[in-house]
């Protein structure tokens, strides 16, 4: 069992789930369960899976919801283009998030690759 707060991606992904939630609170209420949950809950997703994994008892799950966490970060990605343009999200906001996305994108990578090298 490993302490997710230690992560640096899982501390990333904490601070975007504050900041698309301040994001999507602007949203139109018309959103509020169509984008808006579909956001929240994919963005949650990653950190959320990062957590689950470290409570994990083996490298091997970690590294799976490692990969889960992934494919958020991928899926949050497109929603967050798709809101830019629907003009829900400036495009000033939007570039922030994507660089924040990718930046979380590649450390998961980078730390599957590291756990799948002690497999």
């Amino acid at each position: 069992m490993v302490d997710y707060k230690n992560y640096k991606v899982w501390q990333k992904s904490h601070k975007l789930v504050i900041a698309i939630y301040h994001i999507t609170n602007t949203f139109p209420k018309s959103e509020q369960f169509n984008l808006v949950s579909q956001i929240n809950r994919v963005c949650l997703s990653i950190p959320t899976n990062i957590v689950e994994g470290c409570g994990r008892e083996t490298q091997k799950e970690l590294a799976r919801f490692l990969y889960i966490s992934s494919g958020s970060a991928h899926e949050l990605e497109y929603l967050i283009l798709v809101s830019t343009e629907l003009n829900f999200i400036s495009k000033k906001e939007s570039e922030k998030l994507l660089k924040e996305i990718d930046v979380i994108k590649k450390m998961l990578f980078a730390l599957i690759r590291t756990i799948k090298k002690t497999l």
